[in-house]
């Protein structure tokens, strides 16, 4: 392993990690199943069909990811910084010194590809979710290949957030890929040993709770119409992320102490992800941890005799 200039994590041999597209044609095809039996179960009343539609789509979900897991590298603990991050899962993101005035104004549109590609993702690594935590109840192992395809559709999805619209502290364009990259923005996970196997019944939506309303609070909308019921605004994420964007529009400079609140708040967002997609059992911090890197691991103090 060697470390590149942008300060990311360069892995030996990527070509070891290609996507198969055989096992992303599998996820594809799954999710499109699994989406086409809800179809069945309202306009039909052949229940057996919509059920076998529904398992033979989560079968292919499961087949698929398992397939592009393998093909991946596990994270690399510690991330970037020698000492370590301070929760298992490690955001970080290298902001552009030289990024275009107004290129951000249509980066959304030239994002629209991997917009699509991240909405089947993101439906199959629910699905995924949902069976690895079966498997953590009974055994308290996620299983690795899963894993490693749930961290990389969040570490595609940040790629993407960084650039398009959850940062837009690069002009690069992301690669279509769940795999490891040189690209500024990265994102890992440490692979548990062992999970508990009755938190798995809780963390979602019980223990999960206070970290998912603060959540909600800072990518949430800001306001709601009051005359039509929707939601009408834009989300503290958002507003601080168009007031960065106006400002480098006007002066050319994307301001610091911006960006590092701008991955503070999505740092937060991704622990708390991590957390109920079941990839941890150690609870995320109630704390912004603002900057480009994740924060070191506190040493641990032995016991005084």
């Amino acid at each position: 392993m060697n470390n590149n200039t942008a300060g990311t994590v360069a892995y030996p041999n990527p070509p070891r990690e290609k996507m198969s597209p055989v096992h992303m044609f599998f996820v594809i095809l799954g999710d499109l199943l699994a989406a086409g039996s809800a179809g069945v179960f309202v306009n039909s009343r052949s229940l057996p069909a919509g059920l076998a539609m529904l398992a033979v789509g989560a079968a292919l979900i499961i087949l698929g990811a398992a397939g592009l897991g393998r093909r991946m590298f596990p994270s690399l603990p510690g991330g970037s910084g020698e000492a370590g991050g301070a929760y298992p899962s490690r955001l970080e993101g290298h902001l552009d010194p030289n990024l275009s005035r107004w290129k951000w104004l249509v980066k959304w549109f030239l994002a629209i590809p991997h917009y699509i590609v991240l909405a089947f993702l993101g439906f199959a690594s629910v699905v995924v979710t949902i069976a690895a935590g079966f498997v953590i109840l009974f055994t308290g192992r996620y299983p690795a290949s899963l894993f490693h395809f749930t961290v990389g559709v969040m570490r595609w999805n940040w790629r993407v957030a960084f650039y398009a619209t959850g940062v837009l502290g690069t002009d690069h364009y992301p690669p279509f890929t769940l795999a490891h990259t040189d690209y500024p923005a990265t994102f890992e996970v440490d692979y548990p040993e062992k999970l508990s196997h009755w938190q798995v019944l809780v963390k979602s939506w019980l223990l999960a709770l206070p970290h998912v309303i603060i959540v909600g609070l800072l990518t949430g909308s800001i306001w709601r119409s009051s005359t039509e019921g929707g939601t009408n605004g834009i989300s503290l994420l958002g507003f601080l992320v168009f007031i960065a964007a106006v400002i480098l529009l006007f002066t050319g400079v994307y301001r610091w102490g911006l960006f590092t609140l701008i991955m503070g708040i999505n740092r937060w967002v991704y622990r708390t992800i991590t957390y109920v997609a079941l990839m941890s059992d150690t609870y995320p911090p109630f704390r912004l941890d603002q900057g480009p890197l994740e924060p070191p691991r506190a040493p641990e103090i032995p016991d005084s005799d």
